[in-house]
């Protein structure tokens, strides 16, 4: 039986090793989050995530600004 770290580990491994490119989350502080920790099979997908992030925002609330990049 594997357990959760094994499979994403796994995971990881797998989209590392293939040719089709990846996108992750970024921080433009370079500091880590729940956001930055994800890993996304297309951009379009990065892009949804991050405008769920913000809609969930006030436009008075500190901002951290997020990149999205190629890996």
């Amino acid at each position: 039986m594997e357990n959760d770290s094994s499979q994403a580990l796994r995971s990881d491994t797998e989209m590392l090793t293939s040719n089709v490119p990846f996108y992750r989350i970024v921080r433009d502080d370079f500091q880590e989050d729940s956001i930055t920790r994800l890993r996304f099979s297309c951009y379009d997908d990065a892009y949804d995530e991050l405008e769920r992030f913000y809609g969930d925002l006030c436009c008075s609330d500190e901002r951290i600004e997020y990149s999205i990049v190629a890996i």
